[in-house]
């Protein structure tokens, strides 16, 4: 499994947790990294990776929400499985923040993580969030 891949399963579950848990959480990801890699190879590049994307995602909630609510016509955040949510906030946050990852491989991954970590309907579902933020952003 490519690192960046990695990194995106493991920021998503952390974010998940950090919904559940609040934000005070935050201070467990260090830990929490260093346990779910274990030295294994590339995983200091995933960790440098997720880091980047929780905090990413953090910091730029907000935004994040916005241009989500903005896409997902008739479909308000809160409602949205949580899962989904989370993957949705990465897939934007690449594609508005991570200008060197192409805009097909953030969408798909976010795609695949929808798929892997909650229902088969969610892939088509941030797909279609996540295009149209794409074409409202111009990549």
């Amino acid at each position: 499994m490519r690192s960046r891949t990695r990194a995106r399963q493991l920021a998503l579950q952390f974010l998940f947790q950090l919904e559940v848990q609040g934000d005070e959480a935050r201070e467990m990801l260090d830990g929490w990294l260093a346990h779910e890699l274990g030295g294994r190879p590339g995983g200091e590049e995933a960790r440098a990776y997720a880091v980047r994307l929780v905090d990413g995602v953090r910091t730029h909630r907000d935004a994040l929400d916005t241009r989500i609510r903005q896409a997902a016509r008739n479909w308000d955040l809160q409602r949205m499985a949580g899962v989904d949510r989370s993957a949705l906030r990465i897939g934007c946050y690449e594609l508005m923040h991570e200008p060197e990852v192409p805009m097909k491989v953030a969408i798909n991954e976010a795609i695949e993580l929808g798929k892997m970590f909650s229902t088969e309907s969610s892939g088509a579902f941030i797909n279609g969030i996540l295009d149209r933020i794409r074409k409202d952003l111009g990549r």
